[in-house]
């Protein structure tokens, strides 16, 4: 009778285990040492070997050699482990025996020596279907069992395994194989078995596992019941129901190019080809993801399930965009995605996501409206984005205008200290020839809050040291690292920014007391407000902008 590859090449030692190093090396190590616990826990993702090695562990205790970490394979207790007939290692199925009465059972038969091998194993599979009662019955004889025992709890979701009983185990976390482990793990068994498959294929393959070994055995199998001894990656990626990276370069173009014609021909080929629009959407993500990392890091990387020529070809996409956009569109294909999870009409909503992809790459950041309104900006409508995106940092903005002479080099010298004698501690005097420039040059760079904070402010230079005296209102404007670079550009050196709050002055720089201010009607603050200069521009920016409520923030 055929055995599919998933059990035929089940490893059936340390040797033959994919990934899970540090797994592998802590177990070899405490046989070595005879550093044995009671009690283990084996958690992890689906495939990942959890199993495995609890049938690997119990040869290596139960091996008429051992204990050993590289069991003979050749003894009745390792024939019979790896047949699952071994009186002494019992396999029980947490899913179909998870009552109190089943754990009572193995209550009663931990109490009884091995019939043939050095220790008792017990493997319990899905553990973490286990009801509470049965795992209260199971507390005492896992936190004390006889020396002969040994318990090998194997789960997926950990998070439901009782912290008392977690307690008493040591526990192993699993994790999703790596995509070039994988990929290799299937290229042996690939030639084993005399099947023909390129890297692209594998990867293919190897993609539709997720980390999975048992996952990608299985597709592997797949494939070759479809393909037979000749595996192609168009014929592969048809089968498991996978797109194809093109596809996915099909939106990104659309995109890139405003072609809003193409998304919708895009959702009619899915649909007319029967492909399911949810699938779609999720791999879509999962592309634009790898776009994000690609362009992070700059070169083909080890973070991606990817063979390296479709990561060199992703890399040359991403490069089209920045890591703002490539956010952006991620973002928006996640919420997507869990917009169709419950859609009565998934195309509908597939087509206005894809659609929204390009309006969103047109639309101008709330930051840079802001950062334009001391600036000279059109009127008339929202701004569009141009095709070079404006600085975001103040010190970017500021750069162009203190590159200019008038600006720093015509600025005089800061003042001499005065000659006669001055007491310690005692400050200098406020340099208004350097406050005016300071003050200009970040006008000129587009920074009107620091501008503002400035010119309400007192400033003192002591050496490298710029002191601003202020009220609390203008302390964020005066932090601002353009206001340190301004500085340094004007004095010819670094400096170092100092920022005093004088409760005095909050009184100053309000309109009026508090007192008086409480006075006012509402409509006479809301004018005050309206007839601001910086909320005029936000008007002129946004012509169907409206102000809805007006906040004293120094309250």
């Amino acid at each position: 009778m055929y055995q599919v590859i998933a059990r035929k090449y089940r490893p059936q030692n340390f040797s033959e285990l994919v990934g899970q190093e540090p797994v592998r090396r802590t177990l070899e190590n405490a046989i070595r040492t005879g550093r044995l616990a009671h009690g283990y826990i084996f958690a992890g993702q689906r495939g990942t070997g959890k199993t495995s090695v609890a049938r690997i562990l119990a040869r290596c205790l139960n091996c008429f050699e051992g204990p050993t970490v590289s069991p003979c394979g050749k003894c009745a207790s390792c024939v019979e482990i790896a047949a699952g007939s071994s009186p002494d290692v019992i396999e029980i199925d947490a899913a179909s025996n998870r009552g109190i009465n089943e754990m009572r059972e193995l209550r009663e038969n931990v109490r009884y020596r091995p019939a043939r091998d050095r220790y008792k194993v017990f493997i319990i599979d899905e553990a973490h279907q286990i009801t509470s009662e049965a795992f209260n019955a199971l507390l005492k004889t896992l936190e004390e069992p006889p020396e002969w025992a040994v318990f090998l709890l194997c789960t997926t979701e950990t998070h439901k395994i009782p912290t008392t009983i977690a307690s008493r185990c040591q526990q192993f976390s699993f994790r999703s194989v790596e995509f070039s482990e994988l990929t290799e793990r299937m290229a042996y068994i690939a030639k084993e078995e005399g099947i023909e498959a390129d890297q692209d294929t594998l990867a293919v393959i190897a993609q539709a596992g997720e980390g999975s070994v048992r996952d990608s055995l299985s597709a592997l199998d797949q494939a070759i019941a479809c393909c037979g001894k000749s595996l192609s990656v168009d014929a592969v990626r048809t089968l498991l129901g996978m797109f194809g990276s093109e596809s996915f370069r099909g939106v990104a173009d659309a995109v890139r190019e405003e072609n809003g014609q193409r998304m919708l021909e895009i959702v009619q080929e899915l649909e007319h080809n029967g492909r399911s629009l949810h699938h779609f959407c999720r791999e879509l993500a999962r592309y634009w993801r790898n776009l994000l990392v690609l362009k992070i890091a700059g070169k083909p990387t080890r973070l991606i399930g990817a063979s390296e020529r479709e990561q060199q070809s992703m890399l040359e996409t991403a490069s089209q965009f920045g890591e703002e956009d490539l956010t952006r569109y991620l973002q928006l294909t996640l919420d997507l995605f869990k917009t169709l999870q419950t859609s009565l009409q998934p195309r509908f909503h597939l087509e206005l996501g894809l659609v929204k992809l390009i309006q969103v790459g047109k639309l101008q950041p709330i930051e840079e409206a802001i950062g334009e309104l001391a600036g000279e900006a059109p009127k008339g409508g929202p701004v569009l984005r141009a095709s070079a995106p404006a600085p975001r940092s103040g010190v970017a903005r500021l750069a162009p205008a203190l590159a200019r002479p008038t600006a720093i080099t015509e600025a005089p010298p800061p003042p001499a200290p005065p000659k006669q004698e001055e007491q310690p501690g005692a400050r200098k005097a406020p340099t208004t020839d350097f406050k005016s420039s300071l003050h200009t040059a970040l006008v000129e760079g587009g920074l009107k809050m620091s501008a503002d904070a400035v010119q309400h402010s007192n400033v003192a230079v002591e050496g490298r040291e710029i002191v601003f005296t202020t009220a609390k209102t203008f302390m964020l404007g005066l932090r601002d690292p353009a206001v340190a670079k301004a500085a340094a550009l004007l004095l010819g050196g670094p400096v170092k920014i100092r920022v005093e709050v004088d409760a005095s002055m909050a009184a100053i720089s309000a309109p009026s007391a508090r007192g008086n201010e409480e006075s006012r009607t509402g409509d006479e603050i809301s004018q005050r407000a309206l007839a601001d200069p910086g909320v005029k521009r936000f008007q002129e920016l946004f012509p169907g902008a409206h102000v809805r409520t007006v906040r004293n923030l120094n309250e």
